[in-house]
């Protein structure tokens, strides 16, 4: 079996599409036990408390381009890591960073707050596409997780940073320093246990040695057992994604595309592609164009492709909401 990737490559900055999503957050899971495992056996070694994930951190710290990879990409493993880009001219990052500063305390280890002056680190903002600032992101088991861009008042950015723990502990077993560190018995920290699940496990395998049409069947098998298991659900959608374009050719794809915008088959494979090369909205527009140009079956087919490549994204991402509005101005 192949490592687990949890780096945030070039690629991902740049906005693409990270097709080992759901290999990462195998291994971060595992990560996340081990550094329980860890914490409980010094707490019976010391007969104390054993220190939190973020809770030996600086809450708040200036990153560089030298520093990126460290305080960033492998922290995220073990905490949520939320990036302000900001610079000393923007008023808006002025109002915005005492509140994400404020909040990274009150949190007490559950984030850890990066910030990026994009005037000294002008890579990293054209490696993370920053149009305009202020813009926060995150970085999850070396996952990018857009958030947002402007100026927000503190109740929205709580809202946001909650949903964001929540994301970081279901989807990648990832969970700060915030939580009580004895539990009913007067033991070690009382930490939420991810038990394996064996079916899943086995699926996250067969996508791994690229068993694809093995690694369908056995996402679907988890599914007819637990039809809300968001970690299937995605493995499903990439795997499936990953089997369709396996046997395409880009070139004659994208010719086709081109010739007839018509042909809904060829704007779907295209679509396909543009997605694995991470041109997440090339891939929407196109299908939403092609939804607007047809109807019937054709239509409808356009439509279920895009449902799908929604759930590759996962919800949370901000291209998905404004393809959903996209979508339903050409079918309403």
């Amino acid at each position: 079996m192949q490592p687990r990737n949890t780096h945030l490559n070039s690629a991902a900055l740049r906005g693409a599409v990270d097709l080992a999503a759901v290999k990462a957050a195998g291994e971060a899971a595992q990560k996340a036990e081990q550094a329980r495992a860890e914490r409980a056996r010094q707490a019976a070694a010391g007969g104390g408390a054993a220190e939190l994930p973020g809770a030996g951190y600086q809450l708040v710290i200036d990153v560089t381009e030298e520093t990126f990879e460290d305080e960033v990409v492998q922290r995220s493993a073990e905490v949520p890591v939320v990036v302000d880009f900001w610079a000393e001219w923007c008023g808006p990052c002025k109002q915005l960073s005492p509140i994400l500063e404020r909040l990274a305390e009150e949190y007490a280890g559950r984030i850890v707050l990066a910030k990026i002056d994009v005037d000294a680190n002008q890579l990293i903002a054209q490696q993370f596409g920053i149009q305009g600032i202020p813009a926060v992101m995150a970085v999850v088991a070396g996952q990018l997780v857009p958030l947002f861009q402007g100026a927000e008042n503190e109740a929205n950015v709580r809202k946001i940073l909650d949903q964001l723990i929540a994301v970081a502990e279901q989807r990648f077993g990832i969970v700060g320093g915030a939580a009580p560190l004895d539990g009913p018995d007067g033991g070690p920290a009382g930490l939420p246990q991810l038990p394996e699940d064996p079916a899943l496990s086995a699926a996250h395998e067969a996508l791994d040695r690229g068993d694809l049409g093995g690694a369908i069947q056995a996402y679907q098998n988890v599914l007819a057992d637990q039809p809300g298991n968001a970690e299937a659900q995605l493995g499903l959608a990439q795997a499936q994604l990953l089997q369709r374009v396996e046997s395409l050719d880009p070139q004659a794809v994208r010719a086709a595309a081109a010739a007839d915008p018509k042909d809904v088959a060829a704007q779907l494979d295209a679509a396909d592609l543009d997605l694995v090369g991470g041109h997440v909205e090339d891939a929407f527009g196109r299908l939403v164009d092609t939804v607007g140009r047809t109807f019937g079956a054709d239509r409808d087919t356009a439509r279920m492709r895009l449902l799908e490549l929604f759930e590759v994204i996962g919800a949370e991402d901000p291209r998905v909401g404004a393809a959903r509005t996209a979508l339903a101005r050409v079918l309403f």
